[in-house]
């Protein structure tokens, strides 16, 4: 076998483990917008079609998988293609984790439909949605043209996405303590709404991931978290 043949089959390789998964990143942002759709709308039957839609996301992940295997086992890359590699494998790992905090989120929605329960506002929760859309998005691009620069802006994203989870944690708690008959709805939208932060987590991890690929450094620092949910206290109206 040339060393032609060899270098073009390494390049096919490559370009279809990044094709494999650029499709897993817009499966995860279109399953995301049809979760939140169908939260929106109440829709039983778009909120089943994402939950089904989670096993082809699984199913593209798989194949991903065995590819990276197959390139790191026989091609032996190094260096920048190694890193490629890697930051692939474990950035699939994320969007596919992704995929099942979104499959989550439709259950919820059929369930909420289901029992007609009252969710209150949930503009708040569809703001956290749209925000992470746009940081899906934006990763991807990031990826597919090497800018770490894009990759550090995203990463810096994730706090807005804390401080609308926190506004809304507080909006559901208020809602809840109007009236006990709205603590079952709103509770889930609760879960979703985390689902959602736990997402924008998983995208700046990605964003981590695609600065080393292509800068071989990691980011310095922590990274800025805004969620405070876990301390928020709301006190009734004497």
């Amino acid at each position: 076998m040339s060393d032609d043949h060899i270098v073009s089959s390494f390049d096919e390789d490559m370009k279809e483990l990044e094709t494999l998964f650029l499709q897993m990143g817009k499966m995860v942002g279109d399953q995301l917008k049809a979760a939140t759709r169908a939260l929106r709308k109440e829709d039983r039957t778009l909120a089943k079609q994402v939950v089904k839609g989670d096993k082809q996301l699984n199913e593209l992940e798989s194949e991903l998988n065995d590819l990276a295997i197959k390139i790191l086992a026989l091609r032996q890359p190094f260096a920048t293609d190694l890193r490629h590699v890697v930051t692939t494998l474990k950035s699939a790992g994320h969007l596919e984790r992704m995929g099942d905090l979104t499959r989550n989120m439709a259950q919820r929605t059929n369930t909420i439909a289901k029992a007609e329960a009252d969710t209150g506002p949930i503009e708040t929760l569809i703001r956290m949605s749209d925000l992470v859309q746009g940081m899906i998005k934006s990763i991807m691009t990031a990826y597919q043209t090497r800018d770490a620069e894009l990759a550090r802006k995203v990463r810096a994203e994730d706090e807005t996405v804390d401080m609308s989870h926190n506004a809304l944690f507080r909006e559901m708690l208020t809602y809840m303590m109007e009236d006990a008959r709205n603590i079952s709805g709103c509770m889930h939208v609760l879960f979703m709404a985390k689902n959602i932060e736990r997402m924008g987590d998983n995208v700046a991890d990605i964003a981590k991931e695609i600065i080393y690929m292509t800068t071989g450094d990691w980011p310095e620092g922590k990274r800025s978290k805004g969620d405070k949910t876990s301390k928020i206290m709301v006190e009734p109206d004497n």
